[in-house]
């Protein structure tokens, strides 16, 4: 224990402490002897780490639970699917600077639950570099994490509503489940409607805004 206070730059009693707060898993024992190993040294600077930036040690140990119980990152990218999405390896420290003071163990749990997190021993998996840099812009411009992930979850359903759709008419029309076009031209075909359906909604917005009312003219 002297030891990996002394690499964690913290005191004994400190180390103790989160010990008995269960921020750190209890070491591997082999007799009277407890040896602790790198995976308690990168939680201690990952505790170091959140502290700086503002989290509270309550706050500490409900995120380190919520990612204790998330799945691991073979269950949730299925090893051996075809992806074209590129995963993220991110630390919790460097997870907490993309969405800074949006880290809670509720919207943890939510992007766990949706698989956008994963874990992988001491680090976290983002399933897809374009999400989450989209979703740390959105955050950036004033929206808040949790509406971000609940907007996440209604895209998925209509999503996979939508790819659903696109097979189901190969499959009635050709011979072939998943050519290599299906995913281009099913993109080409969303990207279109989807900017045709903005410009429809903006012009409703348009037309029931209200109207500057002219100013009267001064009789003479």
């Amino acid at each position: 224990m002297e030891e990996l206070a002394k690499e964690a730059g913290i005191p004994v009693r400190t180390l103790r402490f989160y010990r008995e707060r269960g921020l750190i898993a209890p070491p591997r024992r082999e007799g009277r002897i407890a040896w602790y190993d790198d995976h308690h040294l990168a939680r201690l600077r990952t505790i170091a780490a959140l502290l700086e930036r503002g989290h509270t040690l309550t706050g500490i140990a409900d995120l380190a639970r919520t990612f204790e119980s998330g799945r691991d990152v073979a269950e949730v990218l299925g090893l051996g699917e075809p992806t074209e999405e590129t995963p993220v390896r991110l630390t919790p420290e460097q997870l907490a600077d993309h969405f800074e003071g949006e880290v809670t163990p509720e919207n943890l749990a939510t992007a766990l639950d949706l698989g956008y997190l994963a874990t992988d021993g001491d680090e976290i998996v983002h399933i897809s570099r374009r999400l989450l840099e989209v979703s740390a812009e959105l955050v950036r411009e004033g929206v808040p994490l949790a509406a971000v992930l609940s907007a996440g979850r209604r895209v998925r359903e209509h999503a996979d509503a939508l790819a659903e759709l696109f097979v189901q008419v190969l499959q009635a029309h050709t011979t072939q489940t998943g050519p290599p076009q299906l995913r281009p031209l099913a993109r080409a075909v969303v990207d279109a409607e989807l900017s045709m359906a903005f410009d429809r909604k903006l012009r409703r917005n348009d037309d029931t805004r209200p109207k500057p009312s002219e100013p009267e003219t001064p009789e003479t």
